[in-house]
């Protein structure tokens, strides 16, 4: 169809935008050689290579993948491992604040049982002081009520029974006195 453009326009006559037909067919040979070596030898080598940036590529993608759910799983992990910390140590303080109220009611309770023991002492150590306190005064009071009468009898008390029953009745009618005014008061 170009060979008849030419024609057309003159025998002699060159279109100078149509290149001549013997040169667009070498030119169409060339390039047709240039597209066989390109696929026969280059494409080859093209697509192995893309073919292993792809496979490379699809690997660290799942590499990446894999990597990221590793990090999601140590991460579950160490958030359950630390909720449970967390538990732990709750449960241990409990224990502890526990612990710690037992120890301080054992300790008053301890305390409590001292203090009343030494309370019981102290009152029966009082009460014998009182009660040897008591005796004294009254043998002390008994000796002089036993003066006392000699000095008003003029005679020694010889017999020791006679005498302490004056001083137990002399004794008696000086705590029912007491009493009498301690009563009135």
């Amino acid at each position: 169809m170009l060979y008849m453009i030419q024609q057309a326009g003159g025998a002699g006559e060159h279109n100078v935008l149509l290149p001549a037909l013997p040169e667009l067919i070498w030119s169409a040979i060339v390039i047709l050689i240039f597209f066989f070596v390109i696929l026969k030898f280059m494409y080859p080598k093209y697509k192995e290579i893309t073919e292993k940036r792809a496979t490379t590529i699809k690997d660290g993608l799942e590499k990446a993948e894999q990597a990221k759910q590793e990090i999601a799983d140590a991460n579950t992990q160490s958030e359950q491992a630390l909720r449970q910390a967390h538990e732990e140590a709750a449960r241990i303080r409990s224990e502890a604040q526990d612990s710690a109220k037992r120890i301080v009611a054992e300790a008053k309770e301890q305390a409590v049982e001292e203090a009343d023991r030494i309370s019981s002492n102290a009152q029966r150590q009082v009460e014998a002081n009182r009660q040897a306190a008591e005796i004294s005064l009254k043998t002390e009071v008994g000796m002089l009520a036993a003066e006392l009468a000699e000095n008003i009898v003029g005679e020694q008390l010889t017999d020791r029974e006679l005498s302490a029953r004056v001083i137990e009745r002399f004794l008696d009618q000086l705590e029912a006195s007491s009493q009498k005014e301690s009563v009135s008061k």
